[in-house]
């Protein structure tokens, strides 16, 4: 840069990013609540400590029957057999099933011992002890098995991933009260311009209101990070400079103005006296005067002044250095569109919307199978929903469908 003649070199955009990520580091990891960890990057693998769930469970109110018991059941012949007692949710029971013998259950309930399968209520029909099975079962239907959701020993959970409110459902099913997740960057917001005013103070003159820093910190916890406002540097050496050196109490440090080739920018050579600029000058519109350097082992963005060259600027190299201090890169966000053509075929039933948890990856949609509505690490193990309206009975292997993302898909750094 050469003041009051404009920039002689311009860095690509591309080669700008790496040249951030390449002075990065991850901050390091620290624990925190499983009521506190949405949002956060998993910084170590988890893997499942125990069968979830532990126990068959009913997955039904119903009669737990032994299912052979039932066979050739139907309203018209219906299979009589005798209430021998019930087990409540959250209770165990000495109770033992034999045949001729049914044990009233509701969902969630341990099956009783000698039990194989859950004859529905809306199936029987109560006389007294007797009950009339009007529908026969097979060996565990309305089952949930042991280890159906989750085995002993399997990945739950791989490093980097940004963990979601499901993964704290899954993550206290197991037990965990904490986990391991990387150290967010506390990022300083420093506005520099003799015009700017704060909001609360009288507007008059030449003057404006500070609306970069507002907007960058609220970007900034958008995205899950830590943002701290320090005010606004008026444009001179001294006061940009004790807010800098304030600034290196965190982890990042972003100035908006005082950027560009005039004789009041002087944020770059603040910088310089301190530490080293990388680029200053990028091949980008809006966004040219962007700089970057490191200041004590701090990065140090200079973004322009031009609320919206600004703003473009933070989209374009603070977000992905942000989650490079958190050892990711995003390859995809959650909450995106995409489609993909579709691995196996999705039968639905009309007139009822289905949400099919599956995985998109390059352009192929996977769905997972799923035995209940109480799988819950069937929503861990998907990236994305296939929605089925309710007028459309299901959708065939190969046609293309369109899914949103339930997570975001990362890459790992280190």
């Amino acid at each position: 840069m050469v003041r009051n003649r404009g920039f002689r070199v311009q860095e690509r955009v591309e080669s700008a990013i790496q040249k951030i990520k390449d002075h990065l580091k991850v901050l390091g990891v620290e624990e925190v609540s499983i009521y506190e960890c949405a949002g956060r990057v998993l910084a170590e693998e988890v893997i499942a400590n125990s069968n979830v769930p532990p126990f068959d469970r009913a997955a039904m109110d119903g009669y737990a029957v032994i299912a052979e018991d039932t066979f050739g059941a139907s309203e018209t012949n219906p299979v009589l057999l005798k209430c021998v007692g019930e087990v409540k949710v959250g209770e165990t029971s000495s109770l033992d099933v034999h045949s001729g013998q049914a044990v009233r259950v509701f969902t969630g309930s341990a099956m009783p011992g000698g039990a194989n399968a859950v004859v529905p209520l809306e199936f029987t029909r109560l006389n007294g002890e007797i009950i009339e099975v009007l529908k026969s079962v097979p060996p565990y239907k309305n089952v949930s098995r042991a280890g159906e959701d989750l085995k002993e020993g399997e990945v739950v959970l791989k490093r980097g991933e940004i963990l979601q409110p499901q993964d704290a459902g899954i993550l206290s099913s197991l037990g965990f009260r904490s986990v391991k997740v990387y150290r967010r960057p506390r990022v300083a917001v420093i506005s520099t311009g003799n015009e700017l005013l704060e909001v609360g103070e009288k507007l008059e003159g030449a003057k404006l209101y500070n609306s970069n820093n507002p907007m960058i910190c609220n970007a900034i916890s958008q995205l899950g990070f830590s943002a701290i406002s320090l005010g606004i540097a008026r444009d001179e050496f001294v006061e940009i400079e004790r807010k800098l050196l304030e600034a290196l109490n965190y982890d990042m440090v972003i100035f908006t103005g005082g950027t560009s080739v005039g004789e009041h920018d002087l944020v770059p050579e603040v910088v310089s006296k301190h530490g080293k600029i990388l680029f200053h000058g990028v091949a980008m519109k809006p966004g040219m005067p962007t700089a970057f350097g490191i200041v004590d082992k701090k990065p140090v963005f200079m973004l322009p002044g031009s609320p919206s060259a600004c703003f473009l600027a933070f989209e374009t190299f603070v977000v992905p250095a942000l989650f490079r201090m958190v050892n990711v890169k995003i390859v995809e966000r959650k909450g995106t569109t995409k489609t993909g053509i579709l691995q196996h075929r999705v039968p639905s039933e009309i007139g009822v919307r289905s949400n099919v948890r599956v995985c998109w990856k390059d352009g192929k949609v996977y769905p997972l199978r799923i035995s209940g509505s109480g799988i819950l690490s069937s929503l861990v193990r998907a990236n994305a929903l296939l929605v089925v309206p309710e007028n459309v009975e299901g959708f065939e292997a190969g046609e293309e469908v369109e899914v949103r993302l339930i997570r975001d898909i990362t890459e790992v750094f280190e």
